[in-house]
C-alpha cells in the first residue's frame, strides 16, 4: 500500500498522454478523499498556485481557494517567508478566519515536487497558555499586596519600642495577623485548587452522605461564629448518597454556604436545602443579598474573578471560592448553577449524580 504522501503526489502525466486517463483520474479521486478525511486545512501546491484544498481548508479560505495563489489566502509575511524557503518551519500565524485564532503551518514536499500545507488549531493551547500567564501573575498580585504590608508595619514596628508606643504595637500586631492569615488563606486555596485539577480525571469512588454532610458544614460554620444564626438548613431526602471525595466535598458546601454569608445583606438568611430528584442529590444555598448582573454570572467561576473587588477583599475574599466549586462540581460528574436577581439575591445549585445509578 501506498503512503499517504505518494498518493497525494502520484505522477503528472506526460505530455503526450491524454489528461482524463481513468489511473490518473482515479488517483486524483483517491487524493481529495484523502485530503477532506483529515481535520485540519490542508492545501495542495504546484508552485504557489492552490491546486487542492480539503473541506476544512475550504471552510477556512472559502470555497473558491483552489486555483488561488496561496500568498493571497495566507497573506501572512511569516507564510510567505516559509513558502519561499527563506524560513524553517513550522511557524505561528494568526487571524486566520478569526482575529482570536492562532494556527501553526508547516509545509511537506511531495514526490512529484509538489508541496502539502498544513495547519493546526493551536488557539486552545494558546488560551491556556494566557490562562496560566494570567494565573501566575493574579496569584502574585495577590500575595504581593498583605506582603508588603507586612514588611511596612515590621518596619514601623522596629521603631516603635517606647513604652508610650504600645497601643500602636498593638493595633499594628493585629493588621499585621489579619494580612498573614489571608496570605494563609490564599495559599491554602492554591493548593487546593492545585490537588483538585490534578485529580480531575479521577472519578472518587468512596460513597458519601451528602444529607450528612452537609449538617456537619452547618454546624461547623454555626460552630465557628461565621454565621451569627443566619444558616437555615431544610432537609427534605434522609439520605443522598453520592460517589465523592468528602474532604473536597466538604470544602465545597463551606465555599458556597460561606459565600453566601459573605455576600448576603447583614441579619438576613441564607437558607441551604438538600433533595433528590431525577436520581440526583441536589444542594440548593440562597441569599438575600445585592445580587449579581446576568452578564457577569458567567464570570464568577474564574480564578481571581471578583464582583466587587474592594469589599471581597474587606471580607478576606481570596477570589478563588467559585473557581474550587467548580472544578469540584466537575470533578464529580455534577453541575452548577448560578440564578441571581439584582436586589433580591442570589442562588447556587449543585446537582450531583446519586451513587446507587453511578
Amino acid at each position: 500500500m501506498a503512503r499517504w504522501p505518494e498518493l497525494l503526489g502520484g505522477r503528472r502525466p506526460a505530455r503526450d498522454e491524454p489528461a482524463d486517463s481513468a489511473p490518473e483520474t482515479d488517483r486524483a479521486a483517491d487524493a481529495a478523499a484523502l485530503l477532506d478525511g483529515f481535520p485540519e486545512p490542508l492545501l495542495l501546491l504546484d508552485g504557489i498556485i492552490v491546486t487542492a484544498a480539503n473541506a476544512a481548508a475550504r471552510r477556512l479560505f472559502g470555497a473558491y481557494v483552489d486555483g488561488e495563489d496561496v500568498r493571497l489566502a495566507l497573506r501572512h509575511p511569516q507564510a510567505s517567508a516559509l513558502l519561499a524557503g527563506t524560513r524553517e518551519g513550522p511557524v505561528a500565524i494568526g487571524g486566520l478566519g478569526n482575529p482570536d485564532r492562532r494556527w501553526e503551518m508547516a509545509v511537506s514536499a511531495l514526490a512529484d515536487g509538489r508541496r502539502l500545507v498544513r495547519l493546526e488549531d493551536r488557539s486552545s493551547a494558546q488560551a491556556a497558555e494566557r490562562m496560566r500567564t494570567d494565573f501566575v501573575a493574579n496569584a502574585s498580585h495577590e500575595l504581593r499586596t498583605p506582603l508588603a504590608a507586612l514588611i511596612g508595619f515590621i518596619e514601623t514596628l522596629e521603631d516603635a519600642n517606647g513604652p508610650d508606643d504600645a497601643p500602636i504595637r498593638a493595633r499594628f500586631l493585629g493588621i499585621m495577623g489579619a494580612e498573614a492569615r489571608r496570605m494563609q488563606r490564599l495559599i491554602d486555596d492554591l493548593m487546593s485548587l492545585s490537588r483538585i485539577e490534578a485529580d480531575r480525571f479521577v472519578v472518587p469512588r468512596e460513597t458519601i452522605d451528602l444529607v450528612a454532610l452537609t449538617r456537619v458544614a452547618c454546624a461547623e460554620i454555626e460552630g465557628g461564629g461565621k454565621s451569627g444564626g443566619r444558616v437555615l438548613c431544610s432537609i427534605e431526602a434522609p439520605v443522598a448518597n453520592v460517589h465523592g471525595d468528602r474532604a473536597q466535598l466538604l470544602q465545597l458546601l463551606h465555599n458556597v454556604i460561606g459565600n453566601a454569608l459573605k455576600y448576603g445583606r447583614p441579619e438576613s438568611p441564607v437558607a441551604v436545602s438538600i433533595g433528590t430528584a431525577d436520581h440526583n442529590a441536589i444542594l440548593i444555598v440562597r441569599d438575600e443579598g445585592e445580587g449579581i448582573p446576568a452578564e457577569l454570572i458567567p464570570r464568577l467561576t474564574e480564578r481571581f474573578y471578583r464582583v466587587d473587588p474592594g469589599r471581597s477583599r474587606a471580607l478576606g475574599g481570596t477570589g478563588l471560592g467559585l473557581a474550587i466549586v467548580k472544578h469540584v462540581v466537575e470533578r464529580h460528574r455534577g453541575r452548577l448553577d448560578i440564578v441571581s436577581i439584582v436586589g433580591a439575591g442570589t442562588t447556587v445549585t449543585v446537582t450531583l449524580p446519586l451513587a446507587t445509578l453511578s
